[in-house]
């Protein structure tokens, strides 16, 4: 068809572990999905593998883009890039360990190695079946050893020990495991190298992590498309929950004492050195935190109140990214506090958009109202109030008329179930608004601002809220996967 149905793998270290929707017949895919992972002190690289999703037969790679450890460190803010994907070679994709015991006994002459090869584990699957039929050769000193191939595994156990006689002279042993195939050449899973003067009488005994063969050249890049990642490395030293009491007192003390000089607070101090790309970061942790002590409305309300305090053009209110903004965005979309036991507004959201959501991707209905867009050759489409039928080609005013039909019926249920779940909107959002409500009417008292009071409150509830959940019902947890170009367009002019 021309294009691709594209996903990302992520990887650590050769192990996966997250995965992306899938983006449908597109070869310019948005996934805008953020994984927070912990990772090992001792990792080495984070790659990114960007596949064709296939209904028969294995998923096609298409490029990776892959990230060092030290490349990531080095780059405290972030890396926020377009990336060249990067041609995937199956020599170089190994993963997994092997288990061996290497010894040189003292007494004998000629010396002998002795290599035991115990097991392997994790190994890179090669075969449809998602296993391996793995073997080891191991080469010393001109000579070439291999043990039995074990069916159908990625951990294989062979516990066999193979000698050779050493020469003098600089000499290494290499270890690789190969899967072995009964037709067409074998595929290589990984290698290990030692240098014999390493080897001694006391045995060299452990896991070691398989590698691929040294790359012998660079290849261009950019020639299969770029992946544009934001990656970002943080080392965070996590103490005992009393280290932090100074800091939460801190914090809350301008909310608990409303009365006390606000200007020289840690809140104040802190909204007015948090830049705009770390304020996202700073009012989720901030929300967090006071949600945990239970003091999330009146931080809400000390935020809220000093933005009014600096706003003198009502129809501005809220519109910029500030700590305020974002605090109160962050405070809707939350979800469960674990052990603490508040819910704000991920579940709400979740009851009362989800029937409408899916049975938008369900229908997959064809929607359009910009002409230069419309797609006037569908054949037979069906009105959406099914009393008939538009056989070969549709006009301009029938597609638009047939849309208008459709999307009006899509935004009516849609606000029908936010009509409807005021008795099932959380008490803290409630709660939160009618402060908000208050304030705003305290700051513009006048008759000709009276609806400030609601915009202030529908800014927050439909534009950072609801709107964005029918633009991307993926990003809040809606959808399983990502929607199709022509559902994608619907939910576009639904959120608008």
């Amino acid at each position: 068809s021309g294009s691709s149905d594209p996903y990302c793998l992520v990887k650590v270290d050769n192990e996966v572990v997250a995965r992306t929707a899938t983006v449908w017949k597109c070869l310019n895919p948005f996934w805008g999905e953020e994984y927070t992972l912990r990772l090992p002190h001792g990792f080495r690289t984070l790659a990114v593998y960007v596949l064709d999703e296939d209904t028969i037969g294995q998923d096609d790679v298409i490029g990776k883009v892959s990230l060092s450890h030290r490349q990531i460190s080095a780059e405290p803010r972030g890396i926020d890039s377009w990336l060249s994907l990067a041609p995937v070679d199956p020599d170089e994709e190994v993963q997994g360990e092997i288990h061996l015991e290497l010894r040189v006994p003292e007494q004998g002459h000629p010396r002998v190695l002795r290599c035991h090869l115990i097991e392997a584990r994790d190994l890179a699957p090669r075969d449809p079946s998602g296993t391996s039929d793995p073997f080891a050769r191991v080469s010393c000193c001109g000579r070439t050893l291999e043990t039995a191939v074990i069916k159908k595994t990625r951990f294989p156990h062979w516990d066999e020990v193979l000698e050779f006689e050493l020469a003098d002279g600089e000499a290494v042993l290499s270890v690789e495991v190969w899967d072995w195939d009964i037709v067409g050449k074998n595929d290589f899973l990984g290698r290990v190298e030692f240098p014999l003067d390493a080897i001694g009488p006391d045995p060299t005994k452990g896991w070691f992590q398989l590698l691929p063969f040294p790359s012998a050249t660079e290849e261009p890049g950019g020639q299969l498309g770029a992946l544009r990642l934001a990656v970002r490395l943080v080392e965070d030293r996590v103490l005992p929950t009393h280290c932090y009491q100074p800091l939460i007192q801190l914090l809350t003390e301008p909310v608990l004492c409303p009365d006390q000089p606000a200007a020289g607070s840690a809140l104040a101090i802190l909204e007015e050195v948090t830049s705009g790309e770390s304020r996202h970061d700073v009012a989720t942790k901030l929300v967090k935190i006071f949600l945990g002590q239970g003091l999330a409305v009146p931080l809400l309300d000390y935020l809220t109140t000093r933005e009014l305090a600096r706003t003198t053009d009502p129809n501005t209110l809220f519109r910029s990214n500030s700590l305020a903004s974002k605090s109160v965005e962050q405070f809707l979309k939350a979800s469960t506090g674990g052990d603490t036991g508040w819910v704000v507004g991920l579940p709400y959201l979740h009851e009362v958009l989800k029937p409408v959501v899916n049975r938008i991707f369900e229908e997959k209905k064809y929607v359009e109202l910009d002409p230069g867009k419309m797609e006037l050759s569908h054949g037979r489409r069906q009105c959406p109030h099914r009393r008939f039928s538009f056989k070969g080609s549709l006009s301009e005013a029938q597609v638009r008329e047939s849309s208008l039909e459709l999307l009006k019926g899509y935004l009516g249920d849609i606000v029908d179930a936010i009509v409807g779940s005021v008795d099932k909107c959380p008490l803290l959002m409630r709660v939160a608004f009618k402060q908000l409500r208050r304030r705003v009417d305290e700051r513009f008292p006048s008759e000709e601002h009276k609806e400030v009071r609601y915009f202030s409150i529908s800014g927050f509830l439909f534009l950072r809220f609801f709107a964005p959940a029918v633009l991307t019902p993926k990003l809040f947890g809606l959808r399983e996967q990502h929607a199709d170009p022509r559902t994608g367009r619907t939910l576009l002019l639904l959120a608008k």
